[in-house]
């Protein structure tokens, strides 16, 4: 593309992001519209740098909208600290929530694979466990 920017698929490439969920990002906001030659879009090294970050933020399980509130505070940059702590605190407090979940799940699969395994039950217990077992209409 030249020295006036890059091209998607370069952009893609280095960033390690499809070209669709590029594309997508600046349909909802957490990439600017960027500068166009014809019918090719243009990005500069600070789109290479947004993207890293949504990239980032996405890959630690932050939701978008979780997402764009960082890049404002990050485009403020004054007191963004506290803020950007208090979402990511909350985040913690979500992933922990769904670890313990996780955990549960896998002490009852675990349990139901046992007992498929030991052969003593009749019926399915894997099956048993979901609710379906015996009781079935």
């Amino acid at each position: 593309m030249g020295h006036d920017g890059i091209a998607i698929g370069q952009l893609s490439r280095r960033t390690g992001c499809n070209i669709e969920t590029i594309r997508y990002y600046e349909r909802i906001g957490l990439l600017p519209t960027p500068a166009r030659r014809g019918r090719y879009r243009l990005y500069d090294g600070k789109d290479v740098g947004r993207l890293a970050f949504v990239r980032s933020a996405r890959a630690l399980g932050f939701t978008l909208d979780e997402v764009r509130a960082l890049l404002g505070l990050a485009a403020a940059q004054q007191d963004a600290c506290a803020e950007a702590r208090g979402i990511a605190a909350a985040h913690l407090a979500d992933v922990r929530n769904k670890i313990a979940d996780l955990r549960a799940m896998e002490r009852a699969l675990a349990a139901a694979v046992r007992r498929c395994d030991a052969g003593e039950a009749l019926g399915c217990p894997l099956i048993d466990v979901l609710g379906l077992g015996s009781a079935a209409p």
